[in-house]
């Protein structure tokens, strides 16, 4: 049997994903049997750069340690094996950096200058569980940034890197390299690889009967009846399709030509 975690993403899957919402994403992946797939707590630092999607390069973290972690262990020259700038320098493009700052936020992750390097390179996203400094800049990239908190704390402080593209938890949720992350401007949702094409095609369907039942909704319809959808809704959504789908009709084709009072 093939292994799931290397079952081939097409590009053209993940660019779907992108236009996903995390809503239609969680739900599709609860029908699964996966109860919670979505980083709770993180944030975009950048209101207007949230939609994301790419395979997961995760990096774990633990505690720092005085003797180990200190201001040298920046310099190239006294540190050859800096891990995290490795992580930055050897992602391939597309992939989201993700890390396991253990969902604690009293260091920064990374700064304005790590992303920034990783948007030059073609990554998709940075994800951590934890903080990231420099939120002012960060809030002026146009690059997709997620995290708990902003603090001035450098990561030497509290965090260490000890490892490269390894399964990692982060916000709690078990994140495998190659998994797909697909950011919106609610949060970030991991997704198995080996559902992604699945996700692709269901959430797509989803996010389109949604949008039809929130026309109704809107113009005054009870949600009993209406939502979740019935077997009667779901022949009014194709009709309407089939009518042209304009928003304005909505509340008003049904199948069979009936239209509302």
């Amino acid at each position: 049997m093939e292994d799931p975690k290397r079952i081939p993403v097409s590009r053209e899957v993940i660019e779907r994903l992108k236009h996903c919402t995390s809503g239609s994403l969680t739900t599709e992946l609860f029908k699964k049997g996966l109860r919670q797939c979505f980083l709770v707590g993180l944030r975009p630092m950048n209101p207007n750069a949230v939609k994301f999607a790419g395979e997961a390069y995760p990096i774990r973290m633990i505690p720092a340690r005085e003797d180990l972690d200190t201001i040298d262990t920046l310099k190239p020259h006294a540190n050859p094996d800096n891990l995290q700038w490795e992580a930055v320098e050897n992602i391939p493009e597309g992939h989201v950096l993700v890390i396991d700052s253990r969902n604690d936020p009293r260091a920064a992750s990374a700064g304005a200058m790590l992303p920034t390097r990783l948007k030059v390179r073609g990554a998709a996203a940075i994800v951590t569980d934890g903080s990231f400094r420099d939120g002012v800049e960060l809030a002026q990239l146009d690059f997709p940034a997620y995290a708990r908190e902003v603090v001035a704390s450098t990561r030497l402080s509290y965090h260490r890197v000890v490892d490269l593209n390894v399964p990692v938890a982060c916000a709690d949720v078990a994140v495998y390299p190659g998994d797909i992350l697909v950011g919106d401007g609610d949060g970030v949702t991991v997704i198995p690889r080996h559902l992604a094409a699945e996700m692709a095609d269901l959430c797509e369907a989803r996010d389109a009967l949604e949008k039809y039942l929130h026309y109704r909704v809107a113009a005054g319809e009870g949600l009993y009846g209406v939502y979740p959808p019935t077997n009667q809704i779901r022949a009014d959504y194709a009709a309407w399709k089939a009518a042209g789908a304009k928003p304005e009709d909505a509340p008003k084709i049904r199948a069979g030509g009936r239209d509302a009072a």
